[in-house]
């Protein structure tokens, strides 16, 4: 039995846990916390995601719990689209939901482990899962590979009340950006993202949600409704953090997955598909190949869809919050709508 150690027992960290040949490898996974985050939030789970989780064994549980995408409306934040897509194939889930239903696809031989890693093991592999902050990644790739904060404030958070006619889709201001969707039929998922010197560490969710309300008064009344319908104990406030450009997710006896590997703006939504994309590869190469052969190969796979996905997260994410580029931003945006509703 070779022994793998997993550094975090969040998304990724569960899903490699979960798919790990329990015939094969001795599996520990060490987890600072031993509850569900209190705070709700919804992920969007594209097609490929969606793959993993039937790897995983999870697939029609997450099908049941969470809700399909039929829609999508850019706006900007008076409320007024520019366009409006159909989103196929995505599936909205809670993320406590998620979490919930990958614990409990984590074979009774996983070992669990509570509170932080004092040691790193000497033998086995090291698989760091432990997020943007993490110390894997830090000790074994060096500080160039530390994070880095970024000047933006993400909130997100659910409201007890359905989606409010027709105000999904996402909205576009100078230098904000808000969203709106279902997170079920009685319930709405929000998220807000600017500029902000809250933070970083420890932000007073209080006063990032009396921000938010003072920055999106007057904007449309979609937002100004969803805002009013928030409380403290239901939104989650922080500063984004991001992972510079790693050229390899393995080596030696470490390898790196989800946001260790490839932390990124939430822009796009992908984040948490990645994670377990990355996950459920490096699982089945590790259940089918020597442990070199596995690395380099997830190496092949994983490094360059992933980091192109981050830089274009972080591409986006300046096409949305620079203030100086908004202007001529809504101006082209305005006219690709009118053209895509005459073709």
């Amino acid at each position: 039995m070779y022994g793998i150690t997993i550094v975090g027992g969040g998304i990724a960290g569960l899903a490699l846990a979960a798919t790990l040949d329990p015939g094969r490898f001795h599996v520990t996974v060490h987890e600072q916390r031993n509850t569900l985050p209190t705070v709700e939030t919804s992920l969007a789970m594209w097609p490929e995601a969606q793959k993993a989780l039937g790897a995983v064994g999870i697939l029609p549980q997450i099908q049941a719990a969470g809700s399909a995408f039929d829609a999508m409306a850019l706006r900007d934040v008076s409320g007024k689209a520019w366009f409006r897509a159909a989103v196929a194939g995505v599936i909205g889930v809670s993320r406590a939901d998620l979490l919930r239903l990958l614990d409990s696809a984590v074979p009774q031989s996983v070992t669990r482990v509570s509170g932080a890693v004092t040691a790193f093991p000497d033998s086995g592999l090291l698989v760091g899962a432990d997020g943007v902050h993490s110390v894997v990644r830090r000790q074994r790739w060096g500080s160039r590979s530390l994070e880095r904060l970024s000047p933006y404030l993400a909130l997100r958070g659910i409201i007890d009340e359905p989606v409010a006619g027709d105000t999904a889709g996402e909205y576009w201001g100078r230098g904000e950006l808000f969203g709106i969707a279902p997170a079920s039929r009685q319930r709405t998922y929000w998220y807000a993202s600017y500029r902000s010197d809250l933070g970083p560490g420890g932000v007073d969710i209080a006063a990032a949600l009396d921000l938010t309300r003072r920055r999106f008064s007057g904007k449309a009344p979609g937002i100004v409704r969803v805002l009013a319908g928030a409380a403290p104990e239901g939104t989650l406030a922080q500063r984004i953090w991001t992972v510079p450009a790693l050229g390899h997710y393995a080596r030696g006896g470490t390898a790196l997955v989800g946001d260790a590997a490839h932390g990124m703006t939430p822009n796009l939504g992908r984040g948490a598909c990645e994670a377990l994309v990355d996950s459920v590869t490096l699982a089945g190469l590790l259940n089918s190949r020597p442990l070199p052969e596995a690395l380099a190969a997830y190496n092949k796979r994983r490094v360059l869809r992933s980091q192109a996905l981050r830089v274009a997260s972080s591409a986006m994410t300046r096409l949305v919050l620079d203030e100086s580029a908004q202007p001529f931003r809504d101006r082209i945006l305005s006219v690709a709508g009118r053209l895509s509703r005459t073709a």
